[in-house]
């Protein structure tokens, strides 16, 4: 989020800082080199803003301004004279579909090419840093900026958010992983802590971005706002510095979101690098007196500073020394038709159809009435600090007239749309609308509604009430329903929405998500069958609100909301309750149908090697999403019964058949062990799994996985099964529990009990002590502290 941003000019002044010579002579030196050579008051000055969206620059030192700018799905640079809070009029630029389309996708090497196309249109503008990816996990379907994350599962986030950094980064554009940590509301979202317990926070809410951190290297991490266990993310040492960059082994740069620091001094000191937007020298100052007395290292704003130059050398080599400056040359750098051509195969790709009697696809000759203002009034992306202004914008209704035979497309409006012109809105009363959708529908073959949720339901900044669809919208479907029951809804929406009436009254359902700037033409594309849909739900779609994981810990209230889920979030808990959805994640159809045969699973030193053959037994090309899912019904803690850990897009002719060879880490297997406080994994038989969702499983294998070996140190506080199943550690404490160790019932009535405890009853003639000097002698000769 960069929201509530006053004027940015395009080319003001100090853009690039410093002469040629300086700045060769700058990128002729180490980071750190540069910092040495500083002031005190320099060096701090380099760790926040210059300006709402440049860095601060150096210029005795030869050090530039980098402009950073608002993503993910498009380049939103702010033109000279922008309106005051920043979101209305920024540069064209392509609007590639909004994340919870994209993440409907499965498709890495897909999104890796909108990376791509996003990084020649960054470049083109003199971006240095585009500020996304979001992978936030979707916690809840009322979370207001749902639209900007890919998925309810770490797995698809982490993967999916990995081929976009990569492809962004490989144009010389710095991405800006985000929103670093457990951001998962709207509500309160400035102040709120989010309270997690370990595992759900490591295996659910950090493991996607520890994929990506491992994987792709971003340039740029961005913390988040809320807090985390009640310490804001800015100034969280443990996330910051502990688990980013001592056990993810991140060397990027970590900047704040914006106005997202709550004490300067303190977020240098855990690991933040950068605080945007300017404070205007406040916080500088802040920075240089707590250095000067003491209460701040010098060493700690000498590593934020060097991580500055450190970015701003990356961004000034992607092609010469004036990247990074705010020079815009007009139409150059990038092909604007083909991104808008690739906008249309992504939105296409991103499309999943929920249902489907046979209805779909359309023929040519079909006489349809386009129904509902979504059609000629596209809803293509989600409001906030992504909205692009796109090169040019399709809509459904033209698309579907390219497609169809003349004279074969109708079209009535329905409702209106909050955007609407007034004069045009009042020319006809919601009555009229209606009556004038129904008179279409009954006169045609085929009624197509284009349904959804208006712009000022769902928004960056607050959250949804409800994943109700409009009321009038679903009168409209009901009316229109009773003239023709050869229904088609095409639905518009950032977030799910209750389908209820919708899949009760219509013939198919047609999940549209945002689309971007193309998605009229690539909705037109697959209704009319010259796409065949191939897009998966990355998220579960419940029949009820009430039936959601957070159901009754979202928002939470004073100030903290408790993560009381647990690991069981999305598709896992709706598994482990066993819970019937609409429609189940991973879920899409297809005009074709696909076969999965001949699974094979083999354990190795790597993980798992899974292969199964893929039939195409349609009559259609179409395009397959291969899960792997994983469980281990024996664990000895929690466990859902089933997580995605594997999955491949597979494009197949009619009739064709393929071999699908996918792999499961040894590191996708592990869970976090909150004794060991290590990643670990437990042994036994997993079951594994591969189908076409979460509840559509094709083939199952059982195979034994070796687990790693936990040693625990053993001490007083052991319970005495645990001692008891240690020989060494048994012996020590044998001859003084005799008289309950002979007892089995008395064995089980204490064996959760803390060995101290029992060795201090009367009678065991032993000093409790003395056993616990023992056991710390047992632990030091295996090494464990």
């Amino acid at each position: 989020m960069t929201d509530l941003q006053p004027d940015a000019t395009e080319n003001g002044p100090g853009r690039t800082t410093g002469g040629a010579p300086g700045v060769a002579a700058m990128l002729a030196l180490l980071p750190e080199e540069v910092v040495a050579g500083l002031t005190l008051e320099e060096k701090a000055s380099l760790t926040s803003g210059s300006s709402f969206w440049f860095t601060q620059g150096v210029s005795r030192a030869g050090i530039p301004e980098v402009l950073l700018t608002d993503g993910p799905h498009g380049v939103r640079k702010q033109r000279g004279g922008a309106d005051h809070v920043g979101l209305a009029d920024s540069v064209p630029a392509t609007c590639f579909p909004p994340a919870v389309a994209l993440g409907s996708t499965f498709d890495p090497d897909l999104l890796e090419r909108v990376g791509v196309a996003l990084g020649e249109e960054a470049a083109a503008e003199g971006v240095g840093v585009l500020l996304g990816p979001g992978i936030n996990i979707k916690r809840s379907p009322l979370c207001g900026r749902n639209f900007e994350y890919l998925s309810e599962d770490p797995f698809v986030s982490g993967v999916l958010g990995a081929a976009l950094v990569r492809g962004l980064q490989s144009q010389g554009v710095g991405a800006s992983l985000k929103h670093f940590a457990a951001n998962n509301q709207e509500a309160d979202r400035m102040r709120v802590s989010a309270d997690v317990d370990e595992r759900p926070l490591r295996e659910i809410y950090l493991r996607g971005f520890q994929r990506v951190v491992t994987e792709a290297e971003p340039w740029t991490l961005m913390c988040s706002y809320n807090k985390i266990n009640g310490t804001y993310a800015s100034q969280n040492r443990w996330l910051l510095t502990d688990v980013l960059r001592g056990e993810w082994g991140f060397t990027g740069l970590v900047m704040s979101d914006w106005g997202a620091v709550d004490d300067r001094v303190a977020g240098v000191a855990a690991g933040l690098d950068l605080e945007m937007p300017s404070s205007e020298g406040r916080t500088d100052a802040e920075v240089v007196a707590a250095v000067r007395d003491g209460s701040l290292a010098e060493a700690a704003l000498d590593l934020a500073a060097t991580r500055v130059v450190d970015l701003v050398q990356k961004a000034l080599r992607r092609d010469g020394h004036d990247s990074g400056g705010s020079h815009r040359v007009e139409g150059a750098g990038y092909d604007v038709d083909a991104h808008h051509a690739l906008a249309r195969e992504v939105a296409a790709r991103s499309v999943v159809l929920l249902e489907n009697d046979g209805i779909l696809p359309l023929a040519p000759t079909t006489r349809v009435a386009v129904i509902g203002a979504f059609a000629a009034q596209p809803r293509y992306q989600g409001a906030g600090s992504s909205l692009i202004n796109p090169t040019r914008l399709d809509t459904a209704l033209d698309g579907m007239r390219e497609h169809a035979a003349e004279g074969t497309v109708t079209y009535a409006a329905g409702f209106v749309l909050g955007d609407t012109d007034p004069a045009a809105a009042a020319a006809q009363t919601g009555e009229e609308l209606v009556r004038e959708a129904v008179a279409a529908a009954a006169a045609s073959d085929v009624a197509v509604l284009f349904l959804g949720l208006p712009a000022e339901l769902e928004s960056e900044g607050f959250d949804r009430a409800d994943i109700e669809l409009p009321a009038e919208q679903v009168a409209l479907l009901g009316a229109v329903a009773d003239a023709n029951p050869r229904v088609v809804v095409v639905l518009s929406n950032g977030g799910v929405v209750r389908l209820g009436e919708v899949a009760d009254r219509s013939a198919a359902v047609v999940e549209g998500w945002l689309l971007g700037q193309a998605g009229g033409t690539a909705v037109a594309d697959v209704l009319y069958g010259a796409v065949n849909p191939s897009g998966r739900l990355a998220e579960t779609i419940p029949h009820r609100l009430q039936d959601s994981p957070a159901y009754l810990d979202f928002p939470g209230e004073r100030g903290h909301v408790r993560y009381g889920e647990g690991l069981f979030v999305g598709y896992r808990w709706y598994d482990a309750r066993d819970l019937d959805v609409a429609h189940p994640f991973g879920h899409g159809l297809s005009y074709t149908t696909f076969e999965h045969s001949g699974l094979s699973v083999t354990p190795d030193a790597e993980g798992l090697a899974v292969s199964v053959t893929v039939t195409n037994t349609g009559e259609r090309d179409g395009r397959e999403v291969v899960q792997v899912y994983t469980g281990l019904a024996s664990s000895d803690v929690a466990r859902p019964p089933r997580e995605l850990k594997a999955f491949g897009s597979v494009a197949l002719a009619a009739g064709e058949s393929r071999v699908v060879e996918l792999r499961v880490s040894r590191a996708d297997l592990a869970c976090w062990d909150i004794r060991a406080g290590a990643w670990v994994v437990e042994g036994g038989s997993y079951a594994v799994e591969v189908g076409a969702s979460s509840r559509d499983i094709r083939g199952s294998e059982t195979v034994a996985v070796v687990g790693d070996e936990v040693a625990m140190p053993l001490t007083l506080e052991s319970s005495l099964d645990e001692v008891m199943a240690d020989p060494e550690a048994a012996q020590l404490v044998r001859e003084g529990l005799s008289r309950f160790l002979d007892d089995p019932d008395m064995v089980k009535l204490i064996g959760s009990a803390p060995v101290g405890r029992i060795l201090g009853f009367p009678g065991t003639g032993v000093v409790p002590a003395e056993v616990g000097a023992r056991l710390e002698r047992l632990n030091a000769e295996r090494g464990l502290t």
